[in-house]
């Protein structure tokens, strides 16, 4: 069974007992956290959850908060003398997936 979940407008795929890092979480670290289920494959049958007017949702649990690897973003113009540099650690949280309900 997997599903894909939405959250900070990316989607995951998913299954329950596995990991993953999402854009950052108002919520505390323990927490339980219900996220809105896109799509719901089960075995054989694939179930869109606005198509058949349930909301399936999946349960994770917030393990810790981080930053990614630093990203550097370097602008340059020719002939002008300007340099820019830039870094960017993206906030993250990493979740847990408790389980899935149809």
């Amino acid at each position: 069974m997997y599903a894909i979940v939405e959250v900070g407008g990316k989607q995951y795929k998913v299954e329950p007992n596995t990991y993953f890092k999402a854009e950052k979480i108002d919520a505390q670290v323990g927490d339980k956290v219900e996220l809105p289920c896109l799509l719901v494959a089960d075995g054989d049958k694939v179930e869109i959850a606005s198509a058949n007017g349930k909301k399936a949702k999946a349960i994770c649990e917030v393990l810790e908060f981080g930053k990614e690897k630093k990203v550097v973003v370097y602008k340059y113009k020719a002939k002008k003398n300007v340099r820019k540099k830039q870094g960017h650690r993206q906030p993250f949280t990493k979740l847990k997936v408790v389980s899935i309900e149809k």
